[in-house]
């Protein structure tokens, strides 16, 4: 492969961490398209340098066995079913990882350019680079100076990093994927190397960066990651030269915590880090009534689960005992739990089974080569990720994970005689251009509802609702739009309430109950109203007491 082809592949990896764009209803669409199209055309890239190695066809049956039992599992039969949005959602996910693993399958000498592994090109450096931006953008946005950026950064107040990410434990995990690869490039091969000191100097200021980048985001997970990469290393090399990387990385991430908020007129005791790990969070808002609530909900249905992408729906209609996470809980904010409760127990039991087998299976612990020491520190930054919250929901964690399976799986390379690429992967990445384009317009499509008239596309602008009603994949985007412009009537009570009802699903938020709670009255539905009632002022306090006096409600 040519140095030009393999560094096009590494901005096409690299771009999905940097891209500011997230456009409504449902940010996370934009950036998944854009991720799952990118690593299309950077696994159609990298087919034209020889032919993948042998094994790589187990790697794709191996794909297809966890497609068809993860699908199976969530086919069976349950309360509700789910919408093709979430459906595609899972399955785009899976395939987004198993390309990834495509693209970083090591192919043999024949993929080296400039000296370089190929894993480096699509993997480390595209890590690496948006690592290391996404610091300086983050700490832009900390001390307030990244208006003049905009819209290339997104805004944050001040005090506050999250780069592009948009998320402040996202951007922790960048930070700690950027630190992990500069680990894995400088200090964790055994190789002597006499560096120079303006090489040392910079070695320091780069493994600097991220842990600075990491305290501006304030996230107790980045810490946490942090000191997992740490003991990582030490568990692979624990000479002093390698201690004392560590112990500067260290180092700067304490200073950080302390001085970043003082240099910008706040106190280091009642911002930042420090004021996170005394306060905590709120009872209603903390993870710890969030996960009791959710173990609540496992014990009603620990077989089967309630359904995929119904977590929020459960959680609006059951009446706890005790404390009530006080918003939308459409995430269970742990994986296994988010497992159990929507596919059931049996099922988070196997896959984490599964997933212990395979790092005992692997041995991490014996890991000599750096890029695939690299692989498992990013796949350890992921899981703890994972176990507070959902990174694995969103398209830039998905390829990474994609990344480090390709790998972690041991093929060997390919056969002497073997002429050309293997044409499966690129038939996999056209068939996902494919359905990616379709999202991409049918996304574009429904938006239109979303945007003042003045806004939308000169084609949309008379009747837009009954233009996007054949939407098939954002059917519910759809009808919450229809839901939320039209008031209820005698005429059309019958038509909001089944539209309502359905939405439960979909967002149990306080506009679709009011609206369900309305129309119900009018259709005399005095049982439902009551029921609805009771569950709207637990959810909802505050919408429901104004509701109430709005509506003359007893």
């Amino acid at each position: 492969m040519s140095p030009l082809l393999a560094a096009i592949v590494s901005l096409l990896m690299m771009y999905p961490w940097l891209n500011p764009m997230a456009p409504g209803p449902v940010p996370s669409v934009f950036p998944w398209l854009l991720s799952a199209l990118l690593v299309c055309f950077a696994v159609i890239a990298s087919a034209s340098h020889g032919p993948r190695p042998a094994g790589s066809l187990r790697f794709g049956l191996a794909v297809v066995c966890a497609f068809a039992t993860t699908l199976a599992w969530a086919a069976l039969p349950r309360h509700a079913v789910a919408s093709p949005y979430d459906w595609l959602a899972l399955v785009g996910g899976l395939w987004l990882v198993a390309l990834g693993g495509l693209l970083a399958w090591p192919s043999g000498g024949a993929t080296n350019a400039a000296n370089y592994p190929w894993a480096y090109w699509c993997v480390l450096w595209p890590w690496l680079a948006a690592g290391l931006v996404s610091c300086v953008l983050g700490l832009l946005q900390y001390t307030n100076h990244a208006l003049s950026l905009a819209p290339w950064v997104n805004w944050a107040p001040q005090g506050e990093a999250f780069a592009n990410l948009r998320q402040r434990n996202q951007f922790a995990s960048l930070s700690n994927i950027a630190l992990a690869a500069l680990l894995a490039w400088c200090v964790l091969p055994r190789r002597k190397v006499e560096r120079a000191r303006g090489a040392k100097l910079a070695m320091a200021a780069a493994l600097a960066l991220p842990a600075i980048g990491n305290a501006a985001s304030s996230s107790r997970t980045g810490l946490l990651q942090l000191l997992c990469i740490c003991a990582s290393v030490l568990v692979w090399r624990s000479d002093w030269r390698v201690g004392l990387w560590l112990a500067w990385t260290l180092a700067c991430y304490a200073i950080a915590v302390l001085s970043l908020p003082w240099l910008i007129g706040l106190d280091p005791a009642a911002h930042g880090m420090f004021s996170r790990l005394r306060t905590g969070d709120a009872l209603c808002s903390s993870r710890l009534t969030l996960w009791h609530n959710v173990l609540d909900l496992i014990a009603q249905r620990p077989w089967l689960g309630w359904g995929w992408g119904e977590l929020d729906y459960a959680h609006y209609m059951t009446l706890y005992d005790g404390p009530r996470f006080c918003d939308i809980l459409d995430n269970a904010h742990n994986l296994p739990l988010h497992l159990a409760v929507e596919l059931g127990v049996p099922a988070a039991v196997l896959f984490c089974a599964a997933c212990l087998w395979a790092v005992i299976a692997q041995r991490p612990w014996r890991e000599t080569d750096p890029m695939r020491q690299l692989a498992w520190m990013v796949l350890a930054v992921i899981a703890a990720h994972s176990l507070l919250e959902y990174p694995l929901w969103y398209g830039p964690f998905q390829l990474a994970t994609g990344l480090c399976l390709g790998m972690l799986w041991r093929g060997r390379p390919a056969p002497a005689g073997a002429r050309g690429p293997a044409l499966w992967p690129v038939l996999l990445a056209m068939l996902m251009i494919g359905a990616c384009a379709y999202a991409a317009w049918d996304y574009r499509r429904i938006s239109q509802i979303y945007l003042p008239p003045a806004q939308r596309l000169p084609q949309y602008r008379g009747d837009t609702m009954g233009q996007i009603q054949r939407s098939w994949l954002f059917q519910r985007q759809v009808r919450f739009a229809e839901l939320s412009i039209s008031s209820v009537t005698p005429e059309n009570a019958a038509h909001l309430h089944a539209l309502a009802t359905e939405l439960l699903h979909f967002s149990p938020e306080a506009r679709v109950v009011e609206k369900l709670l309305d129309s119900a009255r009018l259709l005399g539905l005095d049982e439902e109203v009551r029921e609805h009632a009771a569950r709207f002022e637990a959810a909802f306090p505050k919408a429901y007491a104004a509701w109430a006096a709005r509506s003359g409600f007893p």
